[in-house]
């Protein structure tokens, strides 16, 4: 059985270094506050047109640069709905942020599946590193036990901006997993990723049921993943489509979209040839 709507508060964190919200996160956005409410804090300076653009579907919404990532924005979202008492309402509090595109699917059974899993957390990918196994930061989903509880309180609340993105992911992605499990509690995912998977295998997870691709699929490997990025937009709805390439045209440009969407055999050929050496040698043809 489905929840009703105001069960579930999403916790949404953004960055964009223009400041601009796209035609993507708006999309994103706007998926979301049909299966729940949303308050958004954008690591980003987003002046009030920018803004316009989401309030119509969001509980919440800031813009200040911070450099505190993701979880600073997840912490100041946090703050917010805490100070207007209105944590306790919520069935289930997500912490999900704008490094994906999506969602590709109705995000509606992805979710109901998570909630489903009877875990005092969960999320959509599970990096299953034997040194340190965590929740992927951009969809982790909690009951109140941990949400409610002091010892999330003060993990939130203690985000702070580091030095390095690799000190920020120890700190807090890590970390926030790990703190479950010393609190007696347990969390699981939908799928289980390994290594850059979730980057590079985007035909493959797509066809799996994964809801969301990440960005950084576009400009990885000199565009070689363009092949599987075509086939994901052939087959998913059309506004979705639409929405994501008018984000990822804003941020990588026309041009580049173009050339790495096409499905011409020779210029695939020549882009992957040129991603191989890169790789092998350092260096551009």
């Amino acid at each position: 059985m489905s929840l009703q709507k105001n069960k579930r508060l999403f916790l949404f964190a953004g960055y964009d270094p223009r400041g601009i919200i796209d035609d993507a996160l708006v999309y994103y956005i706007r998926s979301l506050a049909r299966l729940g409410d949303v308050f958004l804090v954008m690591d980003s300076d987003c002046d009030d047109g920018q803004m316009k653009k989401i309030r119509p579907h969001v509980k919440y919404a800031a813009a200040a640069r911070h450099g505190e990532y993701d979880f600073g924005s997840y912490k100041r979202a946090y703050t917010a709905a805490r100070d207007a008492g209105i944590l306790g309402e919520y069935d289930f509090v997500y912490m999900v942020n704008d490094s994906v595109y999506g969602p590709l699917r109705d995000l509606g059974p992805v979710l109901a599946e998570m909630e489903s899993m009877q875990t005092d957390a969960f999320g959509i990918v599970c990096n299953p590193k034997p040194s340190h196994p965590h929740i992927q930061s951009w969809f982790i989903g909690m009951r109140p036990a941990v949400f409610m509880s002091k010892w999330f309180a003060e993990f939130i609340l203690s985000v702070k901006k580091l030095e390095s993105k690799g000190l920020i992911t120890r700190m807090y992605e890590h970390r926030f997993s790990a703190l479950v499990r010393e609190h007696q509690m347990c969390w699981s995912c939908l799928w289980t990723v390994r290594n850059r998977g979730v980057y590079n295998r985007v035909k493959q997870l797509y066809r799996r049921g994964m809801p969301f691709m990440k960005k950084v699929a576009f400009s990885r490997h000199n565009g070689a993943l363009g092949r599987q990025i075509s086939y994901v937009m052939r087959h998913i709805p059309v506004a979705a489509r639409d929405a994501i390439l008018s984000g990822a045209r804003q941020t990588f440009g026309d041009e580049y979209v173009q050339r790495l969407l096409t499905r011409n055999p020779a210029k695939i050929l020549i882009r992957n040839l040129r991603h191989c050496v890169r790789k092998l040698f350092g260096e551009e043809i």
